[in-house]
């Protein structure tokens, strides 16, 4: 299908622009052509990829010929039009009409109704918010100025957001499509079997393990747990772990894959660019949270297995490790590559991406030279590329409706100084309380880059200026944002997890949010103690890294295993405990004397639970085996 091969142009469109190719032939583009081109090519796809149906095939055709028109018509007369800004006539605003219109069509057709209603809800604020009373009163705008300005101007549509999809995140989108094509994700369960297979609980810390190393590839919670939960999420029932918790394990575990560096989701890259600090620091910053997120997702896994007796597999049925390792070349290879030019040569993530692709095709070409020549192989990943890159570009473009209404209309502004009443009064926690909310029910409908790109730019300013560190407030949302993927009653996630284990949603909801409570609780922690993102000295990051690990062992035993516990006061007494241990960081400063005070006795209290849970496993236990949902 013609709509098909338009697709697959996206990524080739990327890789010419991302390596320079036509800069290096004679040929010089302004940056907002290259992305009006880019987003009519993927909105012309995303109207072909969700039609209305064989009645609607001519309108369909007429508002995707109209929208791609729109962004070509703007593309090429960008530079005219750059010399004559103040004339507005119809040869103007027409087609943005069009173009904006489709835009935000074809974003309900393939990224939900919340998420297009927001755009067209802004959209509408900047033609009428001048009539809005009080607080939200607008500046007024002449509608061909407004219109225009979200058109063309950089601080609209073809603006930041738009530019990171469309060449920081269409770089990755195209590396994990490669990877995969390869044999990256076989490489990666074949790895993850022989390294945690035989373990006790083996099948869920192969699940963790794979699912982590594949947020590596897709940077899609969804696409995660599709891919990988197939294989572990059966082998998990099989072991004797009940359906809700088998699922809940793989979307949890999927879920952190687009906060594990070194290689995070899309949202990581579009927060280097609003804090204007390199893809590095974000990756940095977000080590440690995402080490204790896995930590404590591994720990109450374990417990879980001691207490109910589930054994790991045979290790003579499991890969051994030296040959996943010999076989593990598609994935590590070009990671290796991708870190490589990344972290060490300091070149641009998209960059850094195509030469990783390019490393693990050449690789690939030596291995099955004869596959590798074939148009079907190479076409498939770019029509792969495609239609993963159209939803994340189409999200963009409207993250540039909503952020150029908020700076045009003053907006922005007015909401600042309404926040900022909200935490004189009722103080930064009540902030990031409801920011934390508001993140999760926005989540509901929308991508989590989606989700970040508007709290960002409606809340990240009064958190900031409610003095929480800056890549605390934006890290604070990223999260919340990611974690409306597994709180019920919309846990995306969740249910994709519960329908390969048919389990009930909720159940699996449940026990998502209890595996995951290191997410909803740890980037409070980190909003007033930036040392959790390595910002701060050994000793403030030391202690809190202490605090941080005693509270997780403890509270995974709480969670995972209660009964160990005898009585309900002394399960509230641990729990509570485990709390207190780990906001000590953010309730005093992390090197204050009481934090070191805390952090000391956090170790001995470690290692009171641990003989508790030794003298527990040494009782003879009940295994789960055929255990119902």
């Amino acid at each position: 299908m013609k709509s098909s091969y338009l697709t697959a142009l996206l990524p080739v469109l990327g890789i010419f622009w991302i390596l320079n190719i036509p800069e290096r032939l004679g040929f010089v583009f302004l940056t907002e052509q290259y992305l009006a081109v880019v987003l009519g090519v993927a909105v012309f796809g995303g109207f072909f990829a969700h039609p209305l149906g064989r009645r609607w095939r001519l309108f369909d055709l007429f508002l995707g010929l109209s929208s791609l028109a729109g962004w070509f018509w703007l593309a090429w007369n960008y530079e005219a039009w750059m010399l004559t800004a103040a004339s507005r006539g119809p040869e103007k605003w027409v087609p943005a009409f069009f173009a904006i219109a489709g835009l935000i069509e074809v974003t309900r057709r393939n990224c939900g109704l919340v998420l297009a209603l927001l755009g067209l809800c802004f959209t509408l604020y900047g033609f009428v918010g001048w009539t809005a009373p009080g607080l939200f009163e607008a500046a007024y705008l002449k509608p061909a100025r407004y219109l225009l300005y979200l058109y063309g101007d950089s601080n609209g549509v073809p603006g930041l957001v738009l530019n990171v999809a469309a060449n920081q995140i269409m770089g990755f989108i195209i590396f994990g499509s490669v990877l995969t094509a390869v044999g990256g994700s076989e490489a990666m369960t074949r790895l993850a079997l022989s390294l945690m297979g035989h373990r006790r609980g083996g099948p869920a810390k192969v699940a963790i393990l794979a699912s982590s190393l594949f947020g590596t590839l897709s940077g899609s919670t969804v696409a995660n747990v599709m891919s990988t939960g197939v294989v572990t999420i059966p082998m998990m029932k099989k072991a004797g772990y009940p359906s809700r918790y088998a699922a809940a394990i793989e979307a949890v575990a999927s879920n952190g894959g687009q906060i594990a560096p070194p290689v995070m989701g899309a949202t990581a890259f579009v927060i280097a660019e609003f804090l204007q600090v390199g893809y590095r620091d974000v990756v940095v910053a977000a080590f440690l949270p995402a080490l204790f997120y896995y930590y404590l997702l591994y720990r109450q896994v374990d417990r879980y297995a001691a207490a109910h007796g589930i054994e790991g597999e045979p290790r003579e049925t499991l890969p051994k490790v030296m040959d996943a390792l010999k076989g593990s070349w598609p994935l590590i290879a070009p990671l290796g590559v991708l870190i490589w030019f990344l972290f060490f040569q300091g070149y641009s993530p998209g960059k850094s991406a195509i030469y990783a692709s390019i490393a693990a095709l050449t690789l690939n070409l030596m291995r099955a030279p004869r596959e590798m020549l074939s148009l079907t192989f190479l076409g498939n990943i770019l029509l792969v590329s495609g239609r993963s890159l159209i939803p994340v570009l189409l999200v963009s473009a409207l993250a540039g409706i909503i952020i150029g209404t908020i700076n045009v209309t003053g907006l922005g502004f007015s909401l600042t100084l309404a926040l900022g009443k909200i935490a004189a009064s009722g103080g930064i926690v009540a902030l990031l309380l409801a920011t934390a909310l508001l993140a999760v029910v926005l989540g509901v409908g929308m991508p989590t880059t989606g989700v970040y790109v508007v709290i960002s730019v409606l809340l990240a300013p009064a958190l900031i200026k409610a003095g929480i560190y800056e890549m605390s407030a934006h890290l604070f949302i990223f999260y919340f944002g990611l974690l409306s993927m597994l709180t019920p009653p919309v846990a995306i996630a969740s249910y994709a997890a519960a329908t390969i284990a048919k389990s009930d949603m909720w159940s699996t909801g449940i026990t998502g949010i209890k595996l995951a409570i290191t997410a909803y609780l740890l980037p409070f922690v980190f909003a007033f103690n930036p040392a959790l993102l390595m910002e701060g000295t050994w000793q403030e990051i030391a202690i809190s890294v202490v605090t941080i690990i005693a509270a997780g062992f403890v509270l995974a035993e709480v969670l995972a295993n209660p009964d160990a516990y005898g009585g309900r006061l002394m399960r509230i007494v641990a729990f509570g405990l485990s709390i207190v241990i780990g906001a000590s960081t953010a309730v005093f400063a992390p090197a204050s004397s009481e934090a070191i005070v805390i952090a000391f006795l956090a170790v001995p209290i470690t290692f009171f639970f641990a003989r508790m849970q030794s003298r527990k496993a040494s009782a003879p236990v009940l295994s789960t085996k055929g255990s119902g949902p």
